[in-house]
């Protein structure tokens, strides 16, 4: 185990990641990961593995109306928050560890009946997970080691919480064996833990020298995108926010909204196939495969997907990221639709590798356009926002996985369908666009 543990941390640390802090992110991250993946195992033995399949529908509904309706009103309230407390960075991600904690040990004691009180609780522990994700992904910028690309980076960040997930599966599983709120209790002390480890993250974490809030808002009538009235274009910055103007994402640049609508409709697939194929592979198995079986292989297929995304991410790098998540959307939407059309064994397993690879690259290529179109001085707060509409793209799309009936053709043709109209619109922007070698003069305010 010594040896073990020193051989992480020589990985972790390469590159400059430890003397610049980003090890110790990704450490956190990692416990961050499998403290997540202990609750989530306790909660699906509970609410979806436990009952018969009519009644498991009802709780996930159930789940999805008490946990999923609030944070969706809660997450564009999460990034903006955040925004604001940019000097409390490693308080806030020790705060969302200690709530999960407390939750965790809470539900320990109630998970067996699985009752109504278990669900604000996971909706407690939702909104925290998601608060951590949010001010995550505006710190990675802050522990950038010159020698590493902020994709590259951000590929190592989700590499690790990939592998602790996949490690938590099966810690979790014997967990469960001894009983159904011991993950929860592993889920608790793996918290406490990321708690404490959260403030030995560098004091630059919780520094905002030079950054500034993003402003959404639309373009006012009659000025030149990107230019400040009167200067003759020489500047790229507003610097009074034109009043009574309509919000949007345009002050962002046009190669970051293409990459947030792609995004948008590919996490919106990845929400639609967890909930969709959970509830189809246990009723209607593909193959005369056993539903435990069948969704295994779904859920290997899907963690390895992931981990190809970020190898792949670290491999392009910055190498044109407008084509790169437009390729990926291409790739997820001919996936769907040859598996609606060839519904069987390898086509749902290929949908759910492909669509696992294409969220991961597609987000590492949205990151690498932020970094390269976004001004220093908001980054972080466009990374705050992205954050949350992800993470509202996969509410909706989990939304519509549990209300469709549990017809595979159907279900994967609407999917397709759903995706293939992102695509177009996202193709048509690339189309005006062009594959830039520049960066886009991004409006802020």
């Amino acid at each position: 185990m010594h040896g073990t543990g020193r051989r992480i941390r020589r990985a972790t640390s390469a590159e400059g990641a430890g003397e610049s802090g980003l090890a110790k992110l990704i450490e956190l991250h990692a416990l961050n990961s499998f403290g997540d993946m202990l609750i989530t195992i306790a909660l699906a033995s509970t609410i979806f593995f436990s009952v018969p399949t009519g009644e498991a529908r009802g709780r996930v509904a159930l789940y999805l109306l008490i946990t999923m309706a609030p944070f969706a009103l809660l997450a564009p309230v999460i990034g903006p928050l955040l925004d604001r407390l940019p000097h409390g960075r490693r308080a806030a991600m020790a705060m969302s560890m200690l709530a999960r904690a407390v939750l965790a040990w809470t539900m320990a004691g109630v998970i067996s009946g699985g009752g109504i009180a278990l669900y604000p609780e996971a909706l407690g522990v939702l909104v925290a997970s998601k608060a951590y994700g949010v001010v995550r992904s505006v710190v990675v910028p802050r522990l950038l080691p010159s020698r590493l690309s902020l994709v590259k980076a951000n590929s190592r960040v989700t590499l690790a919480g990939l592998l602790a997930t996949g490690v938590a599966a099966g810690v979790g599983g014997l967990l469960h064996l001894i009983g159904p709120g011991w993950p929860l209790r592993g889920a608790f002390l793996v918290f406490v833990i990321g708690t404490l480890m959260a403030f030995h993250l560098p004091h630059t974490v919780d520094s905002a020298k030079g950054e500034q809030r993003a402003v959404l808002h639309a373009e006012v009538p009659g000025e030149v995108p990107g230019e400040v009235p009167g200067d003759g274009g020489g500047s790229h910055l507003i610097h009074h926010r034109p009043p009574k103007v309509k919000a949007s994402l345009r002050t962002v640049g046009p190669s970051v909204v293409l990459a947030l609508r792609a995004m948008a409709g590919m996490r919106w697939l990845v929400g639609f196939l967890v909930f969709f194929l959970a509830f189809l592979l246990r009723t209607d198995p593909i193959g005369g495969l056993r539903p435990t079986l069948a969704l295994g292989l779904v859920a290997l297929a899907a963690g390895t997907g992931n981990a190809l995304g970020s190898v792949l991410g670290s491999w392009l790098r910055t190498r044109g990221p407008e084509a790169t998540v437009t390729a990926m959307l291409l790739l997820a939407t001919c996936v769907t639709g040859a598996a609606a059309l060839w519904y069987g064994v390898v086509t749902v397993v290929l949908v759910a590798g492909v669509s696992g690879m294409a969220a991961s690259l597609g987000k590492l290529a949205l990151d690498a356009l932020i970094q390269r179109d976004v001004p220093e001085a908001v980054r972080t707060s466009a990374f705050a926002r992205s954050e949350t509409l992800m993470q509202m793209s996969w509410v909706a799309g989990g939304g519509v996985g549990i209300l469709l009936p549990l017809n595979g053709v159907l279900g994967l043709s609407i999917a397709a369908g759903v995706v293939g109209l992102v695509l177009l619109w996202t193709a048509r922007s690339l189309l005006r666009l062009g594959l830039r070698r520049h960066p886009a003069a991004p409006r802020v305010a």
